[in-house]
């Protein structure tokens, strides 16, 4: 069966995924089930999607009820899941207003725009430039791919959107350099960049950042598409740093399994949009917001605490497996440096039943926040023995 649905999608699909030789078709917690029966741990979670893993009881209740009531209103409409959930993210962040939409890259172009029209509206509408990091990424549209901060991603694309210029990161110098060359509207720096290899910022570089772009009046954003909603120990990652962003992005664990983006704006920006200056036919869908009210208020003190304790248990155990050079990142987003290629390892790691990603030259780690110990320790059995 695995192999008949791989032809087919091969097939039919546009071929822009190198996906690895399974198929899932059923999950429930941390263990996901192939279309041949077999089971594996999963350590990836759908990219960092899947927050309490694979039909978890309480999510699953939580969007069948909004579905048997409305699945969809438009935002010609109010409707309460999107209400209560922008409420409770402000109330859980200190931001202002929220946007919502379906994605991570939809998040970051209305972050981008939020941030050129606050600039246009008090400096002029020359000063458009946005700063972001080396090694960045904050999507895949023509202009989330302008501001990501690596040039193979752009090869293909040109002309890009204009006004997006990188810095080298943990160079607090030329973030300053950058600034006093271009009319600069906003710094956008992900805490933790996640495609560009599970790399931490360090907190002595986020803060001077914050106090960089305060003292200008410059718009901070910070992308926590991937690292938001507990994925690093703090229900958002720039929390880990004792900042206050302007503008934060979030999406993929939002909605535990839907799709759902959010832009969260704060006191600066709260009213920089106006009617008809941006837009969404899906974004606030009432099903995806069910599903995110569902998450957001389980991650708790409590799963919070566990996440870092989790965290700190794989980052001590992996430290010492022969074959892995670095681990990196930050909570239950993890990077392993190995010695053999990291494609070679997760191919190996999913033939003895463990699911895993690659980032660059990383095999990548994001499993459910909630995943069992003994999971954890079997899944790191798996790893020691490949690694090696």
């Amino acid at each position: 069966m695995n192999d008949q649905i791989q032809l087919e999608d091969r097939e039919y699909v546009a071929g822009v995924y190198n996906r690895f030789p399974v198929a899932i078709v059923s999950g429930k917690g941390s263990i996901a089930t192939d279309a041949d029966g077999k089971n594996y741990i999963d350590m990836a979670a759908g990219i960092a999607v899947n927050i309490f893993g694979y039909c978890d009881e309480a999510w699953y209740r939580a969007i069948c009820k909004q579905a048997a009531k409305v699945q969809h209103v438009s935002n010609l409409f109010y409707s309460e899941p999107c209400a209560r959930l922008a409420h409770m993210l402000c109330d859980r962040t200190g931001m202002k207003k929220v946007f919502f939409s379906n994605s991570g890259a939809e998040a970051n172009e209305c972050a981008i725009k939020t941030a050129r029209k606050y600039a246009a509206d008090t400096k002029g509408s020359d000063c458009f430039t946005i700063i972001t990091l080396k090694n960045s990424f904050h999507g895949r549209t023509i202009t989330t791919l302008s501001a990501t901060g690596q040039d193979h991603y752009h090869e293909l694309y040109r002309p890009l959107t204009p006004g997006f210029v990188h810095a080298e990161a943990e160079d607090i110098d030329d973030i300053r350099r950058l600034a006093s060359e271009n009319k600069t509207a906003a710094i956008m720096l992900e805490c933790v960049q996640g495609e560009g290899g599970v790399t931490a910022l360090s907190r002595e570089y986020v803060q001077a950042v914050a106090k960089f772009a305060n003292d200008n009046d410059i718009l901070l954003i910070i992308d926590e598409v991937q690292t938001g909603n507990g994925r690093s120990g703090k229900l958002y990652s720039y929390m880990n740093y004792d900042i206050q962003p302007d503008i934060v992005s979030t999406a993929k664990g939002l909605a535990g399994g839907l799709p759902l983006g959010a832009t969260m704006l704060g006191e600066k920006v709260k009213n920089v949009l106006g009617h008809g200056d941006h837009g969404s036919t899906f974004g606030g869908n009432p099903v995806a917001c069910a599903g995110g009210v569902s998450v957001l208020e389980r991650i708790d003190d409590e799963l919070l605490a566990s996440v870092r304790r989790k965290s700190k248990l794989l980052f001590e155990t992996f430290a010492k497996f022969d074959g892995i050079e670095k681990v990196t990142g930050m909570g239950l987003m993890i990077g392993l440096k190995t010695t053999k290629p990291a494609r070679e390892v997760a191919e190996a790691c999913i033939k003895d039943g463990v699911l895993c990603s690659v980032a660059k030259d990383r095999i990548r780690l994001l499993p459910a926040l909630n995943i069992d110990d003994s999971l954890l320790f079997q899944a790191m059995d798996v790893i020691r023995k490949v690694v090696r």
